[in-house]
């Protein structure tokens, strides 16, 4: 018999690496449209996904399935308002979803910038002063109250800081697909030095890691 990954291939495939042959699996019948819809659930809850691909995720399961945020958050575990107030930042002009999809914005300064009638001229503010969430929200009142928004530059990075080279993006996301979880590698400044950071979001996955470390 001959079977589908619906949901989990980065999960086998992590345990292929490790020589982890034998998994416990659940074994369903779906139709064409079940598929795509499992897949794109799965898809959402990646640990990598920037807020944009998360609430395309939303909005594509509400327009292609007909479900609602209230059924949305009740299958995967969140709110209604968490669900709710990622799609409103698909309201942003094209400009500020870039930045949020490079990871110059997060999700917290977009929500700020929802409410401004210009967006984007404070998403470069923000950008270029290196602004904080709250700062952020404090810049868009005072330019609703029509006060002069002008932003100082942020001085240079502290040192020890820098932007990862293609090298180590590229480790990160070969450990990311091998573990099934989100990795992240810090160079110490100066130094040969470093750490490895390992996300996890249930103790079950904990677990799935102590048990891969542990393999001989």
């Amino acid at each position: 018999e001959m079977y589908e990954i619906v949901a989990g291939e980065r999960r086998w495939r992590a345990a292929q690496m490790v020589q982890l042959h034998e998994l416990p699996v659940l074994i369903r019948e779906f139709d064409d449209t079940e598929v795509l819809e499992v897949a794109i659930i799965e898809n959402i809850q990646r640990s990598d996904l920037n807020p944009i691909e998360e609430a395309a995720g939303y909005r594509q399961l509400m327009d292609k399935f007909g479900h609602t945020q209230e059924k949305l958050a009740e299958a995967l575990g969140k709110s209604r308002s968490y669900i709710a107030n990622l799609l409103r930042l698909l309201h942003l002009p094209d400009e500020v979803l870039e930045l949020l999809r490079n990871s110059k914005l997060s999700a917290g300064h977009a929500r700020a910038l929802i409410t401004s009638d210009t967006p984007v001229e404070l998403a470069r503010q923000v950008v270029a002063g290196g602004l904080s969430v709250r700062a952020t929200e404090a810049l868009v009142k005072k330019a609703a109250a029509g006060e002069q928004t002008t932003v100082k530059a942020a001085g240079p990075p502290r040192v020890g800081s820098h932007t990862k080279d293609a090298d180590t993006k590229a480790l990160e996301g070969d450990l990311s697909a091998s573990l099934g979880l989100k990795v992240l590698v810090e160079h110490r400044g100066g130094s040969e030095a470093g750490q490895i950071i390992v996300n996890y979001s249930s103790l079950e996955q904990l677990d799935d890691i102590c048990r891969i470390l542990s393999r001989p």
